[in-house]
């Protein structure tokens, strides 16, 4: 048993001293001077007509980023000039507003010097079919106002939630989203995110999940051990898919 700690010590540990030595966690940032412009990751809608749905993962600001990732959504309607962003931003509830924000803006900000990635892309009519659902479970979301960085509900809660709501996105969010597996209400029992497994979870703070894509995912405090199948990785806090 002592020896079982001591490993799981030392799992815990070596992702987020890494992201923080390596330079992936971004710990002199200051957020109003910090990079908030375009990735250029998002087709431009001058000449991407078609429907576009992205959903964008980037390493979360400041400290925060040692540990986790910050997740939001992008659509942009067929033939529209601008694209619709969801996303939670705990930071917006000091200004009197909703955690929430659904909004016009750039699909692809850079997160606060962090570069996002891609982690779902749907074009045309199949994206044109899902986004007003997409915008349906965004406005259902029961936590809109309320913000908690840990375990949630955070900026992590909202996508999965939405990707739970809409199960044809097949959304499977990176290991290290905290937050993710926060379940509303008192719900311990739901599928996983991208529709192909399920999970238990305990308010974010302890569970299971098992799924095709997300793979197995074992819960600590919000933190996730695992493993992936496809392609084969191991899970891990701070780094995620290693």
């Amino acid at each position: 048993m002592k020896l079982f700690f001591v490993i799981l010590l030392l799992l815990t540990l070596i992702g987020p001293v890494w992201m923080i030595f390596s330079g992936h966690a971004d710990l002199g940032s200051d957020y109003r001077t910090a990079d908030r412009s375009s990735a250029h990751l998002a087709p431009n809608p001058e000449t991407e007509k078609n429907a576009v749905i992205q959903v964008y993962s980037a390493r979360a600001f400041n400290w925060r980023g040692a540990l986790s990732t910050h997740c939001w959504i992008s659509t942009k309607t067929k033939d529209a000039k601008n694209y619709t962003v969801y996303q939670v931003v705990g930071w917006r509830t000091f200004r009197g507003l909703p955690a929430l924000g659904i909004e016009h803006d750039i699909p692809d900000r850079i997160w606060y010097n962090q570069k996002p990635r891609v982690i779902l892309d749907i074009r045309g009519s199949e994206a044109e079919k899902l986004i007003p659902k997409i915008d349906e479970a965004a406005k259902s979301y029961p936590y809109a106002v309320p913000y908690v960085l840990w375990p949630g509900p955070n900026s992590n809660t909202f996508p999965a939630y939405v990707a739970r709501q809409v199960p044809e996105l097949g959304l499977a969010l990176p290991s290290d989203a905290i937050g993710k597996d926060f379940l509303p209400g008192w719900n311990m029992y739901a599928k996983a995110p991208s529709g192909t497994g399920y999970q238990i979870s305990l308010k974010g703070l302890l569970g299971v999940l098992v799924a095709r894509k997300e793979g197995i995912e074992i819960n600590i405090l919000g933190l996730v051990y695992g493993i992936k199948f496809a392609p084969f990785s191991i899970l891990l806090p701070g780094i995620g898919q290693l």
